[in-house]
């Protein structure tokens, strides 16, 4: 299908730039071919980035391209192929078939011939090749004979596909007849194979894609509904009715005249993109990369204005295009699988209730006039849907009458009662909410139903930590929360699965999940915005003013569980005690830990880790503790020393320890040892010192922990260096620091550890790489070297595109008399020894640290003493740690 020919073109005005009467006449004199065609070609690329530039109709700048080549190529053909009667044709296929070249596009030749094996011929069509090679042309070719081609479209669609996309630019058309006569459909590829053949190729590649076109970089080309689905289209359109233009479609009823101006506007507006691309870039590129991003919305005319960066606004018209591609690809190829799979069914409806039925196994409306007469209906549908989990999908014609009804959802529709208790009714279902959730928004209705969700359509924010717009975020993590409630996936997250089970009405949690971020965007405080939404909502919807304060507190601190566990040190009991007042009871505990939980996976599910899981495990844990002991009872210091060491002491006394030895270890370690290590880690420090030879240092590693990474543990001479040392070996094998506790001893040592990810996130896999760690460690370490080496690592290609200033702040954690460090700046490789070699040049102690990183941006917290572990309060050291540690972190 050449869906240009869908755009109402005058060819003579396509080619102004490009005199090819003066090209023919310098190829009859005798110029140099390969530079007469080149100059031509650069000619041509010069005028149509101009007219692109000035803000030319991508649409039409496509089809000149397309007639730029068509001119170059066919003079090339006839400069070696001069015989018009000879039997060989030149085909253009796949995309240049199609009529939709683009500057980057590869240029898909077919040469035809007659006979298998032909050799007349071999040397022409080289030499033709490299001509167009040599021009700078990106050609792709193959050779084939009439029978060939018949082989090989039957072996594979994807070449029956572009052969069926053949267009003449030279030869016989008799052989191109002949060939698509061989391949046509009554021949090969039946339109039922050819079109179930095409569903799973189109969904293979969406589920490469994540299912979703939202992500931060998105392919214009490959994504869901991206140009392919469009293509797509046309490929099933073409097959089936012989469909030559988009536009016919509307005449065999699959499109309305609308949604036909909605699809080509869209087509018309990625291309757009896609030329911008190809042109930045100097070649095909078809990814929305970091890269290109804030260069294309300036290209595009956007600015930035508070409170939305001028790439957060072009990029959520993007995100809006395809979404209405997906949702017009969906819907017609709907329409085609009624027409063309089951079009042999002659099954009668069967009736679900008075508005809906359904036929050929979806869901459709029992006449058509259903939502004009019943507008609640219009929510009802998703209703039916999550109670019948056995129906596919909804009819393509019900889709289009959801779609052109949604105006019937005004602030009247929302305060009718039977449309509030049908919203209410489907998250309470057992099965099918994160279905009818994500139908709802792709058809539309949840945003018109939600307003404020509506705003958050589309809306991306340009940070590496949040891969997904807003909206297509909140629904993943409705997914994981339905998650949490299907047996077959309790291994994943056991607890999570038994707090599920136990939640007394989990469509409150699926309430806090939709609103948690629905602010995002308006400035301000989004929880405190969302929180008070949710409660409007919640009241409206005829909830109890309980459960609706609990929805809009749930709301409010939905970061605070992930806070308190990644920033702030969670083994002193005065921070539990803190945080469970702040809960208040255990059901408000269980609800928040799970909303954290699949917030953080639906944000990034590549920056979830066993850490992370094992760090929010253990303040759950510790929290449900301080909150069965009772609010007005917590647990003090000394009791939860004393209790920790009677257990760590069990377990060494099985081991045959004696009490003697333990004392000896444990007289030289401090309180605060003990309140930051569990028993298991006590027991395993302590019997490895009892049996370690007097030659420090001493280094331990422990893959599998509770903690969720791997254990370093290192005992050694009390160095001011020993911190950034440490921490330059680690990053220099490609380690994650995400945890560090250092104790200093009374006598003198440094008991420190750190808890290691690799820098993907898993945890180190093999006992090679952990002795790797080990031996490198133990030799670097006794090298006694003063300044540790520079990383040489690279940072990630897209953290270069993320302007993410330094800032630092102290305050006093009087409690521990340590004074905190709160450092935010760009991630990079080797930021840890960076700061360790600041503190090491302001004799500053590292007594502890919380390392967090959220995509590009560090946030790391650091709790320090000076060299006589006294907390540091005099402003003027403190102002001299700052301008250390920036210099370190400036420094080349």
């Amino acid at each position: 299908m050449n869906t240009l020919s869908d755009i109402s073109t005058d060819a003579t005005n396509t080619l102004d730039f490009l005199d090819s009467a003066a090209l023919d006449q310098a190829l009859a004199s005798g110029g140099a071919a390969t530079e007469l065609f080149r100059a031509a070609l650069q000619s041509g690329n010069a005028a149509l980035r101009a007219r692109f530039d000035a803000g030319g109709d991508a649409a039409l700048l496509v089809h000149a391209r397309t007639q730029l080549i068509d001119t170059l190529v066919v003079r090339a053909w006839r400069h070696f192929v001069s015989d018009p009667a000879a039997a060989i044709a030149l085909v253009a296929v796949g995309g240049y078939g199609r009529g939709e070249l683009l500057p980057g596009s590869d240029i898909d030749l077919m040469i035809l011939l007659s006979i298998d094996g032909d050799e007349t011929y071999r040397a022409v069509i080289e030499q033709f090749l490299t001509l167009l090679w040599d021009i700078g042309l990106e050609v792709g070719h193959s050779v084939r004979s009439v029978a060939e081609c018949i082989e090989e479209a039957q072996r594979d669609i994807t070449v029956a596909t572009n052969l069926m996309e053949a267009r003449l630019l030279a030869g016989p058309a008799a052989l191109l007849d002949a060939m698509r006569a061989a391949t046509g459909p009554e021949r090969l590829w039946p339109i039922q194979d050819f079109f179930s053949a095409k569903l799973r190729e189109q969904a293979a590649r969406h589920y490469k894609y994540h299912e979703t076109a939202y992500k931060l970089e998105p392919n214009v080309k490959e994504s869901p509904g991206g140009l392919r689905d469009i293509q797509m289209i046309g490929w099933v359109a073409k097959r089936h009715f012989g469909a030559e233009t988009l536009a016919e479609l509307v005449q065999h009823g699959f499109l309305t005249a609308a949604e036909y101006q909605s699809l080509v506007a869209g087509q018309t507006y990625l291309w757009r993109v896609r030329m911008a691309l190809h042109l930045l870039s100097g070649r095909r590129e078809d990814r929305l990369l970091f890269d290109h991003q804030r260069t294309l919305a300036q290209q595009f005319g956007y600015r930035d204005e508070t409170p939305h960066l001028a790439v957060e606004q072009f990029m959520k018209r993007y995100y809006r295009t395809v979404m209405e591609l997906n949702r017009l690809n969906e819907m017609l190829l709907q329409h085609f699988e009624e027409d063309i799979l089951y079009a042999d069914d002659s099954s009668e409806p069967v009736a679900i209730n008075r508005r809906f039925r359904s036929r050929k196994g979806y869901l459709e409306v029992a006449y058509e006039k259903v939502f004009q007469h019943y507008p609640f209906a219009l929510l009802e549908l998703f209703l039916i849907l999550a109670q019948n989990p056995d129906l596919k999908g909804v009819r393509a014609a019900t889709i289009r009458l959801l779609r052109d009804h949604r105006h019937l959802i005004d602030d009247r529709f929302r305060n009718d009662l039977r449309a509030r208790s049908i919203f209410m009714e489907i998250l309470r279902q057992p099965q099918g909410i994160n279905r009818a959730l994500r139908r709802m928004n792709r058809y539309g209705i949840l945003a018109e139903y939600l307003p404020v969700f509506g705003q958050i359509v589309g809306q991306m924010q340009y940070d590496l930590f949040h891969i997904y717009t807003v909206d297509e975020h909140t629904l993943f993590l409705v997914r994981n929360l339905r998650r949490f409630t299907v047996p077959a996936c309790a291994h994943e997250f056991p607890l999570c699965s038994r707090l599920m089970q136990s939640l007394p009405k989990p469509e409150l949690l699926y309430l806090a999940g939709l609103f948690h971020d629905i602010a995002k965007g308006r400035g301000g405080d989004h929880s405190e915005l969302g929180a008070h939404d949710a409660e409007a909502f919640c009241l409206h919807h005829g909830l109890s003013v309980y459960d609706s304060h609990l929805v809009s507190w749930l709301v409010q601190n939905h970061l605070v569980m992930s806070t308190t566990a990644q920033r702030r040190d969670i083994s002193d009991p005065l921070v539990v005690n803190e945080f469970a007042h702040k809960v208040g009871d255990r059901v408000r505990l269980s609800y928040l830990y799970l909303l954290t939980v699949a917030d953080i996976r639906a944000t990034n599910p590549e920056l979830w880790n066993n850490w992370k899981d094992a760090l929010l495990i253990e303040l759950y844990s510790l929290t449900m503790r301080a909150l069965r002991r009772g609010l007005e009872n917590p647990l003090h210091k000394d009791e939860l020393i004393s209790e920790t060491q009677a257990q760590a002491r069990e377990l060494m006394q099985t081991q045959g320890m004696l009490d003697p030895t333990i004392d000896a270890i444990w007289q030289d370690l401090s309180e605060d040892y003990f309140l930051r290590y569990s028993s298991e880690e006590i027991a395993w420090h302590t019997e490895a010192i009892a049996h370690s030879a007097p030659d420090l240092p001493l280094v331990l590693l422990r893959r599998e922990t509770t903690r969720g990474g791997t254990a370093l543990f290192l005992r050694a001479h009390s160095e001011d260096h020993l911190f950034a040392l440490t921490a330059s070996i680690l990053e220099q094998l490609g380690l994650t620091v995400v945890d560090a506790r250092l104790i200093s001893t009374a006598s003198g040592y440094t008991m420190d550890t750190y808890l290691l990810l690799e820098a993907s996130g898993a945890t180190i896999a093999s006992d090679r790489r952990a002795q790797e760690i080990l031996d490198t460690l133990h030799k670097e370490l006794r090298r006694d070297a003063q300044r540790p080496a520079s990383v040489s690592r690279r940072a990630p290609r897209t953290h270069q595109h993320f302007d993410i200033p330094t800032d630092i702040a102290f305050s006093q954690d009087e409690r521990n008399q340590r004074t905190v460090v709160e450092l935010i700046t760009a991630d990079r490789p080797g930021l840890l020894s960076r700061v360790g070699r600041a503190f090491q040049a302001c004799t500053v102690r590292v007594q502890n640290a919380k390392i967090a990183t959220f995509g590009a941006r560090a946030e790391d917290f650091f709790f320090i003493t000076d060299a006589g572990n006294h907390p540091i309060t005099d402003t003027a050291q403190l102002d001299a740690i700052r301008a250390t540690l920036l210099a370190h972190l400036t420094e080349a």
